[in-house]
């Protein structure tokens, strides 16, 4: 196979005609091309989070270990093994967790799983330090100094059975609440870095003045911002979420997009009379039936394009400059994910999704630790 030119977007291989003298992609990467590992993108391709090279999507793992939002059972692990081995034969090289991923007595599950799935993968892989998990250190009330925090950071080291993390991250910020905590935690992760324990730092949930803020004191302890870990999607774009994408943009912090699918609302697959099930449902039931002219736009554009509408939606995010951690917690997920990347949204298709987007009554409601 020949190579692109550098710089070039990567198509998936040509399918046959399908009539009107047009080609359409299909809506997934073609089995053979998954099996085969040939890639989605080139390495040129990967996007810089601080010192790291990442692929230009990661996958993001609330789901594992979630009972009460996403339903999990120890009897999906098999599969969840699956999805983290074709991700990353894929190119997929990033992964999101938390320390607080997991309901009651199953905390930390994520991590566990990711630290057991990345020794038993049988791919090729050089070092541990080939994946990068970003993992995020929630800003408990009872953690109040900074050698408890490292502390935090230490223990999800070992469910992770990793020496250090790609990226280690703030949850979310205490501003709103205790603010003379945030000090604490913020020495924190000026301690992880220096201890080597992280290879980068990121905060998640927090709104640009308080990243000004963070970003500002840190740099005076030499330690760089790394990223900025949002709700970002059609669903949440509004003017604060643009105002931090332009600070980010402007102090060379990566912005990471979570629930770029809006918890599945952007995928199609929901209506007003096909809602979710568990605690979503309420949520979709408030928003879904403004979404009518932004669904329309999704879906006219997949169709175009022979792309299905969460991959439009997952590569809005990606022609935003940022780095979207779909969920994932089956193969098809994966697989459907992956058909996000290797070609590239118009400018004017990009528009035409905004505009469709700014019509919709009601937005994504905002994490409740979101800070200004």
């Amino acid at each position: 196979m020949a190579l692109p030119a550098a710089g070039r977007t990567v198509p998936f291989p040509p399918q046959p005609h399908t009539g009107a003298g047009s080609l359409r992609r299909p809506s997934r990467p073609p089995a053979a091309a998954l099996r085969l590992g040939l890639p989605l993108f080139w390495p040129w391709e990967k996007v810089k989070i601080g010192p790291l090279s990442v692929s230009p999507m990661g996958f993001g793992t609330w789901a594992w270990g979630n009972q009460l939002l996403w339903g999990y059972q120890q009897s999906m692990d098999n599969e969840l093994q699956e999805c983290f081995n074709l991700a990353l034969k894929n190119g997929i090289n990033i992964f999101d967790t938390a320390d607080s991923y997991g309901t009651g007595r199953l905390n930390g599950q994520s991590e566990r799983l990711l630290g057991t799935f990345i020794r038993e993968f049988e791919g090729p892989m050089k070092s541990p330090d080939d994946v990068i998990i970003a993992t995020k250190f929630a800003a408990y009330p009872w953690r109040l100094t900074s050698g408890q925090f490292v502390s935090a950071c230490k223990s999800s080291l070992e469910r992770l059975q990793l020496d250090r993390l790609g990226i280690g991250q703030l949850h979310w910020s205490t501003a709103n609440y205790a603010p003379l905590q945030e000090r604490a935690l913020w020495d924190g992760l000026v301690e992880m870095y220096e201890k080597g324990l992280v290879r980068a730092v990121g905060v998640s949930n927090y709104g640009p003045k308080q990243l000004l803020k963070i970003h500002s004191y840190l740099s005076s302890r030499g330690v760089p911002l790394s990223s900025a870990q949002v709700q970002y999607s059609l669903l949440s774009i509004g003017d604060e979420q643009m105002e931090l994408k332009t600070v980010c943009d402007s102090l060379g912090i990566r912005l990471i997009s979570y629930s770029p699918l809006g918890l599945g609302m952007l995928t199609g697959k929901y209506t007003t009379s096909n809602l979710p099930s568990g605690p979503r449902s309420v949520l979709f039931r408030q928003i879904l039936p403004g979404l009518e002219s932004l669904l329309n736009c999704l879906k006219s554009i997949a169709e175009r394009k022979g792309k299905t509408m969460s991959q439009v939606a997952i590569n809005w995010c990606i022609c935003k400059g940022t780095i979207p951690i779909p969920g994932v917690k089956t193969v098809r997920h994966v697989e459907d994910n992956l058909g996000a990347l290797g070609w590239r949204l118009s400018p004017a298709e990009v528009s035409e999704l905004e505009a469709a987007a700014m019509e919709s009554p009601k937005k994504m409601v905002q994490n409740i630790f979101q800070t200004a």
